[in-house]
């Protein structure tokens, strides 16, 4: 099969989506498919060398206050890619500009598509742009209806969608390196630099940005016998430094080393509302360390409340104060919750993930395959007055030849 990625965000970026997309294409080359990638530059950051699969750049810029995400520009390079490939099915990760072109561009060569949704972009919208999620919601349902098939990572996204709209929505969550990993990487000399006071660790891993409230950990950081770690990067590290008094900001870390904070955390807290799936909770479950999230999006599904970890109240930190003072005097539930959070998700691998997305490509492309018969003929998605909106959107913007 020949597959066209078409991804919002790639590699060197660190976040969901980029991980997503990478790991997805690994796969479909490990499973002898031809896989191309269609992504935004990455300007003077150094670009990763092709993997088992090809790699093409469109013009990008940096997002607005946080240069490390680029945006893609409309190009004419998407459909150019995608034709060359002489793609079977396009695979939008995360659609939303460069994604509007690669569905536009399925639809002229008459491929099927399937649409990955990921991000929380209307919550974005409220965040950054201080507006209603409205207009975000109407791009993204043009877009996903003109899909064959949306996939969800978890039900509470399956629902918003299909509340907002969204047809053929199917549940595909996301999988974990559960051998990188792994409780045994625990590092007593790593614990000892990070809490030379023997304090329990608790440790925040992700990128550092509004939508995170990682500000909610004030309340952990003010906890006698306990020492706050932050891992990762971003435009609002510097305000948190200020914020989070006594904690610790290694800064962003990839890999074993990653591996190894995460292992050497007695208890790992997420605090952003808006994940669709929250792939840092399963890494953290994957490592043996408890949980605690908020009970809203993708954690509803990973933590099991009581048994792998903590539920608590989105933005509410003094739950979330609680919830970890309560875990601190008991480290048999620490203990406990750690090897069930371990049990649950050890076989969520990538390759098992990635399988179960191959079978998403086998219907579409079954329920496709009338088309392809001479003089079939089969209803058509209503792209072309989708496409005129996407000018529209297109001219208020930009372009890019």
């Amino acid at each position: 099969m020949r597959v066209a990625i078409v991804t919002e965000s790639f590699p060197p970026d660190v976040n969901g989506v980029a991980h997503c997309a990478v790991r997805t294409a690994e796969h479909l080359a490990a499973r002898g498919h031809d896989t191309l990638v269609v992504a935004p530059s990455v300007a003077e950051r150094a670009a990763p060398a092709d993997g088992p699969y090809r790699l093409v750049h469109v013009p990008s810029v940096p997002w607005p206050g946080y240069r490390q995400v680029r945006v893609a520009l409309p190009t004419r390079r998407v459909a150019a890619a995608l034709a060359e490939h002489r793609a079977d099915i396009v695979h939008l990760a995360s659609p939303f500009v460069l994604g509007a072109r690669g569905m536009a561009a399925a639809e002229r060569l008459g491929l099927p598509a399937v649409a990955v949704y990921q991000t929380d972009l209307a919550g974005y919208a409220r965040t950054y742009l201080g507006v209603g999620g409205g207009a975000a919601w109407r791009r993204m349902r043009a877009l996903h209806s003109a899909a064959d098939r949306t996939l969800a990572p978890s039900t509470a996204a399956m629902s918003d969608l299909v509340e907002h709209g969204v047809p053929r929505v199917h549940l595909w969550p996301r999988g974990v390196d559960s051998e990188r990993f792994h409780p045994r990487h625990r590092d007593p000399v790593l614990r000892a630099g990070l809490a030379p006071g023997g304090e329990l660790l608790v440790g925040y891993v992700g990128r550092l940005a509004p939508e995170k409230r990682v500000d909610l950990l004030a309340g952990v950081c003010s906890l006698p016998g306990v020492k706050v770690v932050v891992i990762g990067d971003g435009p609002s590290e510097q305000s948190l430094r200020e914020a989070l008094p006594g904690a610790v900001f290694p800064g962003r870390r990839t890999g074993d080393e990653l591996a190894g904070l995460y292992a050497s955390l007695d208890l790992f807290v997420h605090t952003g509302p808006l994940e669709t799936f929250c792939q840092t909770v399963q890494e953290a479950m994957a490592s043996g360390v408890p949980v605690v999230a908020p009970a809203a999006g993708g954690p509803l599904d990973l933590v099991h409340h009581g048994t792998t970890g903590l539920l608590v109240p989105p933005r509410d930190g003094a739950a979330l104060r609680e919830a970890v003072a309560g875990l601190a005097a008991a480290p048999a539930s620490r203990r406990a919750f750690g090897r069930a959070g371990r049990a649950a998700v050890a076989a969520r691998t990538w390759a098992a993930v990635g399988d179960q997305l191959l079978g998403h490509y086998a219907e579409v492309l079954e329920q496709r395959r009338p088309a392809r018969v001479p003089g079939a003929v089969t209803a058509a998605r209503p792209y072309g007055r989708i496409r005129q909106r996407e000018r529209a959107l297109v001219s208020r913007e930009g372009s890019v030849a």
